[in-house]
């Protein structure tokens, strides 16, 4: 794409431009941040990093690749124009390391099937399982600092304040950085089914000043 480039870019720069976009108002783990840029503009952000839980890196396909699982977290786009999102996610895999297993979801909640990691060849693993998490009364907390703030027995005794929601399920899905002969053990190896993709039409909406497709933000 003419004007267009792909270059690593620090917390500092990725942090105000993801949360002036995504709708989740806040940053998740980072370890690696590309930055997508028109000319001198930066128009897009895509961030890989360590998944939640040692359990969901063994989970893919075994202990044996738990060290070199990275979880697609974020990617978010300014204007969102055509063919920005696959160009950005697709050039930003030159720049991991390899092997890598790419793990990311795109959220039923809000309307997502995971169009751009269709675009861009993932396989698809299915929904994730379903599970309960923690709300806290009049926050915005994420359930997972509601957990590391106050313990099991704290929320359990203060109903008025904390409560269970269930957890809206995600599409999983899975990428493989690596030479063909990983590759094909790699998939040998994979605990979850390669099922056909989802589909579905989609949807816009509005975050601030700016209307976002479903590949705007896919986390």
């Amino acid at each position: 794409m003419k004007d267009y480039q792909i270059n690593k870019i620090s917390y500092e720069d990725t942090k105000p431009f993801i949360l002036n976009i995504h709708y989740a108002k806040r940053m998740p783990s980072i370890t690696y941040s590309f930055g997508l840029f028109y000319k001198t503009e930066l128009v897009g952000v895509v961030c890989y990093g360590s998944p939640p839980s040692q359990a969901l890196c063994k989970g893919i396909a075994g202990s044996e690749y738990k060290k070199i699982v990275l979880e697609l977290n974020r990617l978010v786009l300014k204007y969102n124009k055509k063919n920005e999102a696959s160009f950005l996610v697709g050039n930003s895999f030159k720049l991991l390391p390899q092997p890598t297993i790419l793990v990311s979801y795109a959220d039923t909640s809000q309307n997502h099937t995971g169009y751009i990691y269709q675009a861009t060849n993932f396989i698809y693993t299915g929904l994730s399982d379903k599970r309960t998490e923690w709300r806290m009364k009049d926050s915005n907390k994420h359930s997972k600092t509601i957990c590391e703030q106050y313990t099991l027995e704290h929320r359990k005794n203060n109903p008025d304040k904390f409560y269970l929601i269930d957890r809206p399920r995600k599409h999983r899905y899975i990428y493989l950085i690596c030479n063909k002969k990983n590759k094909k053990k790699i998939l040998k190896d994979l605990k979850y089914p390669q099922l056909d993709y989802p589909k579905a039409q989609n949807k816009n909406y509005i975050t601030d000043n700016n209307i976002k497709t479903q590949y705007s933000f896919i986390l």
